[in-house]
């Protein structure tokens, strides 16, 4: 019994952590904080659904949550972020040699932290408006319209750069 929900737990951790962990670092900021952020948040969500897989809109509600409460908290976070500062990679190291990923990763940065937080559940997080409504707490319109306006944003900033 215990190695069927082992196996399960792996397939789902195996389908889902790409997202999730890419979530986490648009909402920390700093890859040791995003990935300290996201096993606790895969460790309470995963608790918290008993024997069945945790819902995706849970986890990212669960992460963005503790996001938060990282970021209000320690002395320890800010000595890391000054050390760390704007340089954290977003996207997986094989493509960061990418001078296009590297520009978009800078537009993304530049965008106001609530559009960004849509952009990265709409478009790496596999989220519906409906999921980012919730995992966010905001209307389903409201959602809707920061991602319209984060795509606006962007292709305003990489006008005539990406093909």
């Amino acid at each position: 019994m215990q190695k069927q929900r082992d196996n399960k737990w792996h397939e789902w951790l195996e389908a889902n952590l790409d997202r999730f962990l890419l979530f986490a670092r648009q909402q920390t900021r700093s890859e040791s904080d995003a990935e300290d952020v996201l096993q606790e948040s895969l460790i309470e969500s995963w608790k918290r659904a008993g024997e069945s897989a945790p819902k995706s809109v849970a986890v990212f509600a669960t992460i963005r949550r503790r996001a938060i409460d990282l970021g209000r908290s320690t002395t320890r976070r800010t000595q890391r972020e000054l050390a760390t500062g704007p340089e954290a990679r977003w996207f997986e190291p094989r493509f960061e040699q990418r001078e296009e990923t590297r520009l978009l990763e800078n537009a993304i940065h530049e965008l106001p932290a609530q559009y960004g937080e849509v952009l990265t559940l709409k478009n790496w997080g596999g989220l519906t408006f409906r999921e980012i409504s919730e995992t966010l707490d905001i209307p389903l319109n409201t959602a809707a319209s920061r991602h319209r306006y984060a795509l606006d944003e962007l292709r305003k900033a990489l006008k005539g750069v990406l093909r």
